[in-house]
């Protein structure tokens, strides 16, 4: 496995990379990557109002997540190539803007139709959004050590976003409406166009290859398909010949992609940029930390809204410690050591970290409280994926060649998106039999169905412990010893 360097670029380069704008570059990126990671989850804390609003059904309230992943993660290597195909900034502002409009037409929605069609919109274009955003970052900062710290930011709202979203939802849902968890993307969106127009630049696109259409239909058809199964098995169970068959029907036309991509002569996703054990590490360990995560973000707050009792804005609150954690780490620990000793040591202790995190969650009863119960395991886990984060998102953009730039960091997202629906799924699963074994042959009544429930969540965080774990253990193997290879002589974004 080896890893492309771009040749050296003239010196005058360096000097623009030294200008000041670049920071202010980081702030427009990180932005727009709050915008798009609190998404996954703001709308979740508004789902119930709505559903009582629009009069919608269960089912429905499903769709209405699944829509998003289903566009969002199919489409993201197409977006990643057409970020280096047509322009990086370009691609940023569509995709800034089409998200406020989507997210605009969601909030005056008037029924389930309207609402699930803005979301499917919303993943469509941040799925143009995500991988033009880290693909800029990287080609903006290439100096190992002010890297380090912008992807220590970066990074740190990526873990984040999802404790903001919780929070943001829950004040907006409680205090002004369950549109609002919609709108408020208006105001972040204005903001980052703003910004991107006087503060980002962007270079020539370098990739005008023909497009690799074979490999867009099996790219999209493939993780379509692998999402909607897994969507599936969520609502209908494993057994369902939906849920089996499209997982099947995903993973055959995957393989189909892959022997596609290693024919033709301009790949969508050339394999050289998987297959570097660096990048492969960070799209491997990203994924299954992503799958774990949910275990916090999901059944934590079932745990803190149906047996603490806590309001939607109390259980946003109650994971700003986790967020704080995260800010931390990424911002010291990351940003100072990933330059020096590279990811592989810094993801396993993460993930290890994090994995500690969840076991302290198993020891959580119906009389715990949140101080004592709670509050250690977020502030742990938080620790661990601020560790995480970071480090794999430097790694996955590191030492790739500019005109493949966008699509490895479309990897990223996608790697992640699908190990956050994957452990959807399955913790989902693994919750739904763990309560249903607890209840057989038990006299029925409040007290049986909160430790049944109880016991589900208890079965999801020993998971999620497994989940990071198995995340730690990838990063060991897989990670190159010693510090990420990056060109500090790449041609960068000319900041204004």
């Amino acid at each position: 496995m080896t890893t492309t360097i771009e040749p050296a670029t003239p010196p005058g380069h360096a000097a623009l990379e030294r200008h000041a704008g670049r920071w202010w570059a980081l702030g427009v990126l990180a932005l727009a990557q709050l915008m798009v990671v609190l998404d996954a989850t703001i709308v979740n804390i508004a789902l119930p109002t709505a559903q009582r609003d629009l009069g919608f059904t269960d089912s429905g309230r499903q769709w209405v997540v699944t829509g998003y992943a289903l566009a969002f993660g199919s489409l993201l290597l197409l977006g990643g190539r057409l970020s280096d195909s047509f322009g990086r900034k370009k691609l940023f502002l569509i995709g800034l803007i089409g998200f406020a409009l989507a997210s605009a037409l969601g909030g005056a929605a008037n029924g389930i139709e309207m609402l699930i069609v803005a979301r499917i919109l919303q993943g469509a274009f941040g799925a143009a959004l995500a991988p033009a955003a880290l693909s800029l970052l990287s080609i903006t900062f290439t100096d190992p050590a002010e890297r380090g710290k912008a992807f220590a930011i970066f990074g740190a709202i990526s873990g984040a976003g999802g404790a903001v979203g919780l929070l943001l939802g829950g004040v907006l849902t409680e205090y002004a409406s369950w549109r609002w968890c919609l709108y408020v993307n208006l105001v972040f969106a204005v903001l980052a166009v703003l910004g991107a127009i006087f503060r980002l630049g962007d270079e020539p696109p370098q990739n005008r290859d023909r497009m690799d259409w074979p490999g867009v239909i099996t790219a999209v058809a493939g993780l379509v398909a692998l999402v909607y199964g897994l969507g599936n098995a969520e609502t209908d169970g494993w057994r369902d010949p939906v849920t089996y068959g499209f997982i099947i029907a995903g993973v055959i036309i995957l393989v189909a992609f892959v022997t596609i991509e290693r024919r033709v002569a301009h790949p969508l996703l050339p394999l050289r940029v998987v297959l570097d054990r660096n990048r492969g590490g960070s799209y491997l360990s990203i994924a299954i930390a992503g799958a774990g995560l949910f275990g916090v973000f999901l059944f934590l707050t079932y745990y803190l809204t149906s047996v603490l009792g806590f309001t939607p804005i109390q259980s946003g609150l109650a994971f700003l410690p986790m967020l704080a954690a995260v800010m931390l780490t990424a911002t010291t620990i990351g940003s100072i050591l990933t330059p020096r000793i590279g990811p592989r040591p810094l993801v396993t202790i993460g993930a290890l970290l994090a994995a500690g995190g969840m076991f302290f969650f198993t020891r959580l009863a119906l009389d715990s409280s949140y101080v004592t119960g709670v509050l250690p395991g977020l502030i742990i886990t938080g620790l661990g994926m601020g560790l995480i984060f970071a480090p794999t998102q430097n790694a996955a953009t590191s030492g790739v060649q500019h005109h493949d730039a966008g699509v490895a960091s479309a990897m990223i997202n996608t790697a992640q998106q699908i190990g956050g629906s994957i452990g959807t799924a399955l913790l989902s699963s693994f919750a739904a039999s763990a309560a249903t074994n607890y209840l057989a042959g038990k006299a029925p009544g409040p007290q049986t169905a909160a430790l049944a429930a109880l016991d589900s969540y208890h079965t999801v965080f020993w998971w999620s412990a497994g989940f990071f774990v198995l995340c730690g253990i990838v990063s060991a193997v897989t990670f190159r010893t010693g510090p990420l290879e990056v060109d500090p002589d790449a041609a960068p974004v000319i900041a204004h």
